[in-house]
């Protein structure tokens, strides 16, 4: 009998049993500790240079240090599975860990709003998967049930929903597994591509790679060298010709871009590999991913917002990464597929961000709304402490009579101007029955949908100057978090906020 017929059997003869978990949770909670190593990495970077510097001096300490650390990891993996519980009680998910640390979690299924499938690549083999459950209202994940064979996953998460369902005096649905998806989009290899071109998110790998940029280019001078490549004459100005430095500087510059470029590529392809989004009667499923396939499951209900986001590339290539945010939206963790907040859909075209909008929330007129301009006093207001920066400073230049310094604080200072009326002209705002819509943006264009419904808590804010100008600020607050719009006409502002209110109160239309 196969592992997922074994724990299907095991549940339902023995109700309320505390049950082990699969001894391929080992490797998992043996990956986990090293992932939590390097989350750490500031705080161990001393400890792991004096390591280096050591083992640097007496090679012979590489194979033990190495033995050491693998040793380590199997004891800590061995010990969380061995002291990991859990069971099925009274409507309940109990589970117990904790090795120095007990805990005991006790959560009714009523509470549980959204469920995550994982299944790492060293999962594949035994064809099991990590189940993640999170409630409204959390600002961590709730429980976290590893090494599940991935039929009786899928089991257990429908008689979960079905027990919502029966709490809620809802019919309850079938099996998720046996219902008929609805498929709503795929992202092919080609948009993955594009996506990784069009993503900035390589930036931050290189910001944690900063403590080892001296390293890394005196290995890789090292490695030219031995190819024939003396990057040193090739660069000195007093060697080379003026035209011979230029094409050495653009050509190391675009060879830097397209690593950094593959880099994003291959970031992407690991993330969003293998894409679906898919929609079984309220609920959207998300699954993709390349050596972790990840599956997402976000009620409708729980949609607090859209987001149509578009860099700079992105325009230029007729791109929009869509976003669909719900509640707990500060769930979102490093990796870009472990967003639970968030379900995104990367690189699509204009009709087809039209029809998952207009799927999710019907008559939203984001894509064809007139927004409204904030206030050119936004700019007076952001350009003020710039200019009270550059005005002393340019005084003392031109007292001294630096004036090379002079004309690049001044080109930096209408460089910043330029940018902020930039910032300015991209942000706007406008409304309707049923949605509220904002536009903001520097280089590239966010756009957002707000459901009136969804809103909680609105705020008017007026400085002195902005109520001797009939302006205000307001904010409005939803479960997934607050959008500003600043400097609008102090009576717009109370008319949003009181047909925000207005609608709220008298609809009293659930926000989850």
């Amino acid at each position: 009998m196969d592992n997922s017929a074994t724990a299907t059997l095991k549940l339902a003869a023995e109700p309320g049993q505390w049950q082990r978990l699969s001894p391929v949770a080992i490797m998992y909670f043996a990956v986990a500790f090293i992932r939590a190593l390097a989350g750490n990495f500031v705080y161990l970077l001393p400890a792991l240079l004096l390591s280096y510097n050591k083992i640097k001096q007496n090679p012979q300490l590489w194979l033990p240090a190495l033995f050491v650390l693998l040793l380590l990891c199997a004891t800590v993996g061995w010990l969380k599975f061995h002291y990991y519980r859990y069971r099925l009680y009274q409507g309940n998910l109990q589970i117990k860990s904790g090795v120095l640390q007990k805990k005991h979690l006790d959560l009714p299924f009523e509470r549980i709003q959204n469920i995550r499938l994982e299944q790492p690549l060293f999962y594949r083999p035994t064809d099991h998967v990590c189940m993640l459950l999170d409630t409204a209202g959390s600002a961590k994940q709730e429980a976290k049930i590893y090494a599940l064979p991935k039929a009786f996953a899928e089991q257990l998460k429908s008689r979960i929903l079905n027990n919502r369902a029966s709490a809620e005096h809802q019919q309850p649905q079938a099996d998720a597994v046996e219902q008929q998806e609805q498929l709503l989009n795929t992202r092919s290899t080609k948009d993955l591509i594009i996506h990784g071109i069009t993503s900035n998110r390589i930036w931050l790998f290189l910001g944690g790679l900063a403590p080892f940029y001296d390293n890394m280019f005196d290995s890789a001078a090292i490695w030219l060298e031995r190819l024939g490549v003396d990057l040193q004459a090739m660069f000195d100005p007093a060697t080379q010709a003026w035209w011979q430095y230029g094409i050495y500087l653009v050509s190391l510059v675009l060879l830097l871009m397209l690593g950094l470029t593959l880099l994003s590529i291959g970031g992407s392809l690991l993330t969003f590999h293998g894409f679906r989004l898919t929609r079984i009667d309220d609920r959207y499923i998300r699954r993709s991913g390349l050596l972790t396939r990840h599956e997402v499951s976000m009620k409708l209900s729980r949609l607090q917002m859209i987001v149509a986001k578009q860099d700079w590339l992105d325009r230029v290539l007729g791109r929009i990464n869509l976003k669909f945010e719900q509640l707990n939206a500060s769930f979102e963790h490093a990796g870009a597929v472990a967003v639970t907040g968030k379900l995104m859909v990367p690189s699509v075209k204009a009709d087809e961000c039209e029809f998952l909008m207009a799927d999710a929330l019907p008559g939203n007129q984001l894509t064809d709304i007139t927004f409204t301009p904030i206030s050119r006093r936004h700019i007076l207001r952001t350009m003020l402490l710039p200019t009270l920066v550059y005005l002393p400073l340019a005084c003392i230049m031109a007292y001294e009579q630096h004036w090379p310094e002079l004309m690049i604080a001044s080109l930096a200072l209408f460089t910043i101007a330029a940018l902020l009326t930039l910032r300015w002209w991209r942000w706007g705002y406008a409304s309707d029955a049923e949605f509220m819509y904002i536009r903001k943006g520097l280089l590239g264009i966010d756009r957002y949908c707000l459901p009136i419904h969804k809103i909680q808590q609105t705020r008017f804010s007026q400085s002195l100057l902005m109520k001797r100008s009939g302006l205000c600020s307001i904010k409005l607050v939803l479960a997934c978090g607050a959008q500003t719009i600043p400097y609008i006409p102090s009576h717009i502002g109370h008319a949003l906020i009181n047909t925000a209110l207005h609608k709220v109160e008298s609809e009293k239309s659930p926000w989850m």
